[in-house]
């Protein structure tokens, strides 16, 4: 076996790996049973800071001192924090009150707000395939807001924060962990604060008496940080049109564990709105596709 083949498939294996334990993580989330989302986010952020550090030693990551020289860049880490701090909590108050499946539209809809956020910021050109994809997913959830009344903010809360941030990163010159290490600190002070009023003032779930829910609470670090290692090194190995297919087995899973694990309604009406995002995302990969085969020509 070459050296070409084994770094494929162990980059087939990081990115799978890390698509997974996304997908799977409402099951960790669903555990936590009556712990409020703001205090879930804040273990989370509070126990990632140890784990990063521990990783970064291990694959011998520097930390980047510099970075608090630069303003420019800290400014817009300040912005990518809030908005992946966002994120986490909107997500996690979704699966603590079983909107599992608008999580899941969300992460659906994410890549193809990302392509329209390169056309209205970057200016980037899109060719047919792309159009179509988004015109598609633009009905599927014109579709949600008409037929089933109401705009779905959870999902595009999602999706929007994410793509946002995704933008935002790629401006930045620092790599995945070094970059998460940098705004976890930067919100560490008011998580940390708030795990300590919850524990002065005896609210909260942690350090109660359960033992099992504070190392889960603890896993919370475990859970937000080793996939986005995992997808890292997957992303130094594999083309990004690749990542791009994998990436939907993500909210795949979530959606399968919303409509069978969970019992989350899923009627005719959702199909139709799920199906118009779907097909878009398949015209979409299509187009990736049909790309990625000319540049290697």
């Amino acid at each position: 076996m070459s050296q070409q083949n084994s770094d494929l498939k162990a980059g087939y294996l990081y990115a799978i790996l890390a698509f997974l334990i996304w997908g799977l993580a409402p099951i960790y989330f669903k555990a936590l049973g009556d712990t409020s989302a703001l205090e879930i986010l804040a273990h989370r952020i509070a126990w990632s800071v140890p784990v990063i550090i521990i990783i970064m030693l291990a694959i011998k990551r520097p930390f980047p001192k510099s970075i608090w020289q630069d303003k420019k860049t800290l400014i817009t880490l300040f912005i990518t924090a809030t908005l992946i701090s966002s994120n986490w909590l909107i997500f996690t108050w979704a699966v603590v009150n079983d909107r599992v499946l608008d999580t899941s539209l969300g992460y659906f809809i994410n890549p193809l707000l990302t392509v329209a956020l390169g056309i209205l910021v970057l200016r980037e050109k899109l060719d047919g395939w792309k159009i179509a994809a988004l015109i598609l997913a633009s009905l599927g959830v014109a579709y949600r807001i008409v037929i089933l009344g109401g705009v779905p903010w959870i999902s595009l809360s999602l999706a929007t924060t994410f793509a946002i941030y995704g933008l935002l990163r790629k401006q930045v010159n620092i790599g995945p962990l070094q970059g998460l290490l940098v705004e976890t600190l930067i919100v560490l002070p008011v998580t940390a604060g708030y795990i300590f009023y919850l524990l002065w003032n005896g609210f909260g779930a942690f350090m109660q008496g359960n033992l099992t829910l504070d190392w889960l609470l603890i896993a919370g670090g475990v859970i937000t940080t080793v996939p986005l290692a995992l997808f890292a090194a997957g992303a130094r190995i594999l083309p990004l049109n690749t990542i791009g297919f994998i990436q939907y087995l993500a909210p795949t899973l979530t959606f399968f564990l919303a409509v069978f694990a969970f019992n989350e309604p899923f009627n005719q009406d959702l199909l139709i709105s799920f199906s118009f995002i779907w097909l878009g995302l398949v015209v979409y990969s299509f187009g990736n596709f049909k790309q990625s085969k000319r540049l290697t020509r």
